[in-house]
C-alpha cells in the first residue's frame, strides 16, 4: 500500500494518518483540543475544495471569510513564485517594485485621502499598528470599541475585541472601553440610540480617547449592517471629542460588500483603516494599516515607532499587488455586487420557508442567517458564552449537516456566515442554497413547540 493510499484508510476515529498527526502535534485554534478533528485538504479549484477522503465541497464562507479570489487565482500564485525566485526576503529598510506599487494601489482604491500604508502579516497586527498610531498621533491612550466585534488575537487586538474570546486573555492592555452595537435584532437599544451612548461615553471619558474602532459591517459577530447614517455620524462624534475613527476592514474589505470597502457603503473616509484577508485573497499572510495625509505628515518629524521583521515581505506584497490588480482587471467588485443581490434574494426565499430563520441580513457577498428557536420572542439557539464553551449547538449541527452534504458554511455563535469567493456564479449560489434548505430542517425541528 502506498503512502497516499494509507492516508485515506479510516483508522476508526474518522481521521487519516496526516489528520491524526496534525491533531497530535499542532494546536487547533480557538478549540478544546479533545474536540479538534482536522480535515486534510488536498486540492481546490474556483469555489470548490476537496479533502483526502474524496469529498468535494462548495466553499460558501471563503474559508475564514478571506478567500475572496477563490482557489484558482494563478496570477497571484505566479507573482509570488516570481518574486520568491528574484528574492524571497529583504529587510524592511529596502523595498521592491511590488511593495511600492501595492502602496500606490491602496492609496488609489481606498476612500478619500487615505494615502500611506504600514504592511504587517495579519489583520491582528494591522489592528496593533492602528492602536499605536492613534495613540502616538493624538497623545491619548483610550480606545473605544464595541461588544459585538472581533479585531484579532494578539494582546492589543484581543483587548479591543468584544467577542467572548477576549475573556481568557483578560486583563488586556489598559485603556480599552466597550460600547453597544447597532444590532436591531438582539439589543435593547435601537441602532441609532447606540450612537447616543457612545457620544455620552466620550463626553464622560474627557479628553482621553485616542480613537473609536469599529467594523463598518460587523463580521464574525453576526454580519451587522448599520443604518446608512450611523457611520457618518459616528465619525462626527469621534472628531467632536478629539478622537480618530478607525475602521477595521479586515473582513469587509476588497469587494466583500459589493464595494471596495465597507466604509464606501456609507461614503465615509476613516482616519485609519486596517485590512488583511482579501488583500491577497488569502494567498499569502499580509495585513495593512493605511492612514490619511494628515496622520502621515505627522510622522515626517515624529518617529514612527513601530515595525516588524516581515513588514512588507516581498512575496506577500507581490501577492497583494497581483490580487488588487485582479480585482480591478476582472471587475470583481461589480460582480460581487450583482451576484450578491441574487444571493440576498435566494436567502430571503429560504427565510420564508424556514421558521427557524429569525433574520437574514447583510450586503453584497457578506450575509448572515440568524437562527431562532422561538421567532416571536427571538430566542437564539446559540448564545455568546457558547463561543468559549465545549460541545455543539443546534447552529453547529446545521453547519455540520451542510458539511456532510458538500457545503462549507461557517457559523459564529447564532449566525451562519455566508461569504463565498467573489468569483461565485448564480448557479453555484443555487447549489449552496439547496443544501442549506435541507440543513435548516434541523433547526426547524428543534424549535420550541
Amino acid at each position: 500500500m502506498s503512502r497516499e493510499e494509507s492516508q485515506r484508510v479510516d483508522p476508526g476515529d474518522g481521521l487519516n494518518e496526516i489528520e491524526r498527526m496534525d491533531k497530535q502535534y499542532v494546536f487547533g485554534t480557538w478549540s478544546y483540543q479533545n474536540e479538534v478533528s482536522p480535515t486534510e485538504i488536498v486540492d481546490a479549484d474556483g469555489v470548490y475544495f476537496r479533502d483526502a477522503h474524496g469529498n468535494r465541497r462548495l466553499d460558501f464562507s471563503g474559508q475564514l471569510m478571506c478567500s475572496n479570489l477563490g482557489h484558482s487565482a494563478d496570477r497571484v500564485a505566479d507573482a509570488m513564485a516570481e518574486q520568491a525566485r528574484k528574492g524571497a526576503y529583504f529587510a524592511p529598510g529596502n523595498t521592491t517594485e511590488n511593495r511600492a506599487k501595492l502602496g500606490k494601489l491602496l492609496a488609489e482604491v481606498t476612500p478619500g485621502n487615505l494615502s500611506k500604508t504600514f504592511f504587517s502579516t495579519s489583520g491582528t497586527e494591522a489592528i496593533e499598528a492602528a492602536i499605536k498610531i492613534a495613540r502616538m498621533y493624538t497623545g491619548k491612550y483610550k480606545i473605544v470599541s464595541r461588544y459585538r466585534s472581533y479585531h484579532g488575537s494578539t494582546y492589543g487586538s484581543i483587548s479591543v475585541t468584544g467577542d467572548p474570546r477576549r475573556l481568557p486573555a483578560e486583563p488586556g492592555i489598559p485603556g480599552t472601553i466597550k460600547a453597544p452595537d447597532p444590532y436591531a435584532y438582539g439589543s435593547t437599544l435601537d441602532p441609532m440610540q447606540s450612537l447616543d451612548y457612545i457620544e455620552e461615553m466620550l463626553m464622560l471619558e474627557g479628553d482621553t480617547v485616542a480613537a473609536v474602532l469599529v467594523e463598518p459591517v460587523v463580521g464574525s459577530n453576526g454580519i451587522l449592517v448599520p443604518p446608512d447614517e450611523y457611520l457618518p455620524r459616528l465619525k462626527e462624534i469621534a472628531h467632536e471629542h478629539g478622537a480618530l475613527l478607525i475602521c477595521d476592514e479586515v473582513m469587509s474589505g476588497f469587494g466583500r460588500t459589493g464595494e471596495w470597502f465597507g466604509s464606501d457603503l456609507f461614503d465615509v473616509t476613516p482616519d485609519i483603516m486596517t485590512m488583511a484577508k482579501g488583500l491577497t485573497g488569502a494567498y499569502a499572510p499580509l495585513g495593512a494599516t493605511i492612514v490619511t495625509d494628515e496622520i502621515a505628515s505627522f510622522f515626517e518629524d515624529t518617529m514612527f515607532c513601530h515595525g516588524h521583521t516581515y513588514s512588507g515581505h516581498p512575496v506577500a506584497v507581490a501577492a497583494g499587488r497581483a490580487a488588487v490588480e485582479m480585482y480591478i482587471e476582472d471587475n470583481l467588485i461589480d460582480h460581487a455586487r450583482e451576484v450578491g443581490d441574487y444571493l440576498g434574494e435566494r436567502l430571503e426565499e429560504l427565510a420564508e420557508d424556514h421558521p427557524s430563520v429569525g433574520e437574514v441580513r447583510g450586503v453584497g457577498l457578506f450575509r448572515g442567517i440568524e437562527l431562532t428557536k422561538d421567532s416571536e420572542k427571538r430566542v437564539p439557539f446559540g448564545v455568546r458564552k457558547d463561543k468559549i464553551s465545549p460541545g455543539k449547538t443546534v447552529v453547529d449541527e446545521v453547519s455540520g449537516h451542510a458539511w456532510s452534504e458538500g457545503l462549507y458554511v461557517a457559523n459564529m455563535i447564532n449566525t451562519l456566515i455566508i461569504a463565498p469567493p467573489l468569483v461565485i456564479e448564480p448557479d453555484e449560489v443555487d447549489e449552496a442554497v439547496a443544501i442549506l434548505d435541507e440543513a435548516l430542517r434541523i433547526s426547524d425541528d428543534a424549535m420550541v413547540a
